[in-house]
């Protein structure tokens, strides 16, 4: 049932998602599922749910992702960092988070779904120090935009970029984007299935 509900979701985004793919999808929903009863990872309790919201809601991100290297900031049991990394094998990610159990979930889910491409970190986002810079700086359900551009701003490569994952805008946030930051896209997402707002801002240093 859910293997369907994936694939007929994934259609209507036009996103190129494999079947093993698909299968690690529903392998992350499922781990999900089970670590949620005992770690309270995310108030979304049915996988159904899961899938919608924070599968779906994830991957159609995925085409407006320029580079390689990517670091999802408050990523909580890793999203939307983990089913980015599982539908761009090409690309990597960091997963940073402050609390420990979910960092240990992340891993997890490395481990059991052989997932290569994504390492968890467990900081507060203003005190880590990349060696490099990050082609892309993703933050979903994480801060205000201006919270995480002040919070963020050492993270990305001279020319990366932000991406943050909002649901419906509010007028003062977008006001509140600090100087020295350019709003380069509002970009309006189409989530199947979730009847509410998405929208995906891009953002550079100006």
């Amino acid at each position: 049932m859910l293997a369907k509900q994936l694939s007929q979701a994934i259609a209507k985004t036009g996103l190129t998602v494999s079947d093993s793919q698909q299968q690690q999808l529903l392998g992350f929903v499922a781990l999900l599922d089970k670590w949620n009863k005992a770690y309270n990872l995310t108030s979304v309790r049915e996988p159904a749910q899961m899938l919608t919201r924070h599968i779906l809601d994830s991957l159609v991100v995925s085409p407006h992702l320029k580079g390689e290297r990517f670091i999802d900031v408050g990523t909580g049991p890793g999203l939307p960092g983990i089913p980015l990394a599982i539908i761009n094998p090409d690309k990597e990610f960091v997963l940073l988070d402050s609390l420990g159990k979910r960092i240990r979930f992340q891993k997890q889910v490395a481990l059991e779904l052989g997932l290569k491409n994504i390492s968890s970190v467990e900081s507060r986002v203003e005190l880590y120090q990349p060696e490099q810079g990050f082609d892309g700086v993703l933050s979903r359900a994480f801060a205000s935009v201006g919270d995480m551009l002040s919070w963020c701003h050492h993270l990305p490569a001279a020319d990366g970029c932000f991406y943050a994952l909002k649901g419906q805008l509010s007028e003062d946030e977008m006001a509140g984007i600090p100087a020295g930051f350019t709003l380069l896209e509002t970009i309006r997402l189409e989530v199947p299935g979730l009847d509410e707002q998405r929208h995906l801002l891009k953002l550079v240093k100006a």
